[in-house]
């Protein structure tokens, strides 16, 4: 969705702010008068930034621009669910609740919960993010999939005019034998090579593991490569030592390096071709939509998503400042969370220490 972000800072221009009015605290964009919460926003951000919580404290400028990306982000994909809604197309509560449990499959009974509370995830706030990812799923398969065709001639210019991607360098096919001895791992190989029944190894030899793997020629390690040099497929390397213990390589196949011919090479081609027809598709849908749309941002953030690439240092600052009580009425501001009162019932209140004590929009 990234790739969307610069098509909204075209349009950021026709972006009206929202008002001041007591039922938009906690709203921060409203998308044809649906709105997007501020705790969609910071739902989405410590996402994002999981994986480096503690490692740095970002600046104003850095979290305002992070923050105009994801309502980017947010603004197209509630685009999104009203155009479903429109072709009667929503994702339903039942393919909701499918697609959750199939998350849920995942983990252990009572993991996923657990999951949530270490991670500090908000169950609706999850599921709101999930409902979106059904609905830009379903409006790809059901609304713009039908509308593109593949033909052949297109199909067989793609593939000359890329035909180094459909080469195949020269590989080996190899199944590594090792075990805790060197004795072993001889006896295991000389049974696989009388045999050739990778499965009975682990039977009659308890300590050995097998395993097949297909290596590219040019990236066999060293000793790989001095062991394999001269073997014919069916024949095996010497044992060879490393710290984790003792191994040798049975050469299964060798496959000549090639080009896969145009039949073969379709279903790629049809996937590359596909792909970029979708997101063209996408890119003008999007367009002619926002076009049309009524988009209302905080004052807070249309500045970020108006001068996309700024850095730190020349971003605008549009973080408001809270003006200064006159010196008969000497009192203190509100407390930052005291203006989340009112955000959308459904969210627990999320403070707003980072975007600025008016959060008004």
């Amino acid at each position: 969705m990234k790739r969307h972000i610069a098509i909204l800072f075209i349009f950021a221009a026709l972006l009206a702010g929202c008002s001041g009015d007591a039922d938009d605290i906690g709203i921060v964009a409203r998308v044809n008068g649906s709105p997007i919460y501020l705790s969609q926003l910071e739902f989405q951000h410590d996402q994002f930034q999981e994986d480096s919580v503690g490692a740095y404290v970002p600046s104003v400028a850095k979290l305002r621009r992070e923050y105009g990306e994801i309502l980017s982000d947010l603004i197209v994909q509630e685009l999104v669910v009203q155009e479903l809604a429109r072709r009667d197309l929503s994702v339903t509560d039942e393919e909701l609740r499918k697609a959750e449990n199939t998350v849920r499959g995942d983990y252990p009974e009572g993991a996923f919960e657990q999951v949530l509370v270490e991670e500090y995830i908000d169950l609706k706030s999850w599921r709101r993010q999930l409902r979106y990812y059904l609905a830009q799923k379903k409006f790809f398969q059901l609304v713009l999939r039908p509308q593109i065709k593949i033909d052949y001639k297109e199909a067989e210019k793609y593939y000359r005019d890329h035909i180094s991607d459909f080469y195949l360098a020269e590989s080996l096919r190899i199944l590594v034998v090792r075990g805790p001895s060197r004795e072993l791992v001889v006896k295991a190989v000389e049974k696989y090579l009388k045999d050739h029944d990778q499965m009975n190894l682990a039977t009659a030899f308890g300590e050995v593991e097998t395993r097949e793997v297909v290596v590219r020629e040019g990236r066999l390690s060293a000793p790989w490569r001095n062991a394999l040099t001269g073997l014919k497929p069916g024949q095996a390397s010497d044992v060879l030592t490393d710290r984790f213990g003792f191994e040798a390589l049975v050469l299964l196949e060798r496959s000549e390096a090639k080009v896969l011919p145009p039949a073969q090479a379709y279903p790629l081609v049809e996937e590359a071709l596909l792909e970029k027809k979708m997101e063209n598709a996408f890119e003008k849908w999007l367009s002619g939509d926002l076009a049309k749309a009524d988009i209302q941002v905080s004052e807070h953030l249309l500045e970020s998503a108006a001068k996309p690439g700024d850095d730190e240092a020349s971003a605008p600052a549009v973080i408001a400042e809270p003006e200064e009580p006159a010196a008969e009425e000497a009192v203190e501001p509100p407390p930052v969370e005291d203006d989340m009162n009112g955000q959308e019932p459904a969210d627990e209140a999320i403070p707003m220490d980072q975007l600025g004590t008016d959060t008004g929009i």
